[in-house]
């Protein structure tokens, strides 16, 4: 698994500013947009073993919630296919 990192250039980063500091400022609906985007993700994966001729069995979707009151982080994980370079 090779990881990409992409940087956005300043006016998208603006814009995302924007994004972030107003819609996502609230933290039910920031939590509620990350476990959308995971089951988006679980639904894209099944959507390519519906179309792929291989015939191989996917895992079951999943969408993992952890919590870590010592670190006061939540970790959101998914078995799902992300975005391609091509969609970003």
């Amino acid at each position: 698994d090779a990881t990409e990192t992409f940087e956005f250039t300043s006016d998208v980063g603006r814009v995302m500013d924007l994004i972030i500091n107003s819609l996502y400022s609230d933290r039910d609906i920031f939590l509620r947009e990350l476990v959308s985007n995971a089951a988006d993700a679980c639904d894209k994966k099944r959507f390519l073993s519906i179309t792929d001729d291989s015939g191989a069995e996917i895992e079951k979707p999943s969408i993992r919630i952890k919590t870590n009151p010592d670190d006061n982080t939540v970790t959101i994980e998914d078995s799902g296919v992300g975005m391609t370079k091509d969609e970003l």
